[in-house]
């Protein structure tokens, strides 16, 4: 769908590639650490947060800092930790907290998380 992009070709490599791990565990391809392209190192931590940070028809947004917390606790496994690091010195300057939360969201462990 994203292939015939002219403006940012790359975003259609990103969403082919943003379910890849840097451990190899990922998919389609199962790539490892530097052979993940960088566009869909970035779109996979954003993805994820997104993922927990978001209202969904079958559950409510996860609580940020338990949201956050878990990025954290994936990089390297998950997630490449350098982009990982950009994202929390971002959170550390409020960029990422909806403006509208006030503490609250699940804190429940979504099973996906974390394999």
């Amino acid at each position: 769908m994203l292939k015939d992009i002219s403006i940012m070709p790359e975003l259609a490599v990103g969403a082919q590639s943003h379910h890849e791990r840097p451990d190899g565990k990922g998919y389609p391809n199962h790539l490892k650490a530097g052979e993940i392209p960088r566009v869909a190192q970035i779109i996979a931590v954003a993805d994820c947060f997104d993922a927990m940070y978001s209202n969904r028809p079958y559950r409510s947004r996860m609580n940020f800092e338990k949201a956050v917390s878990i990025i954290r606790e994936v990089s390297g496994t998950q997630l490449t930790p350098d982009v990982v690091d950009a994202f929390l010195r971002l959170v550390e300057k409020g960029e990422f907290r909806d403006p509208d939360d006030h503490g609250g969201g699940t804190t429940e462990t979504i099973d996906n998380i974390r394999k």
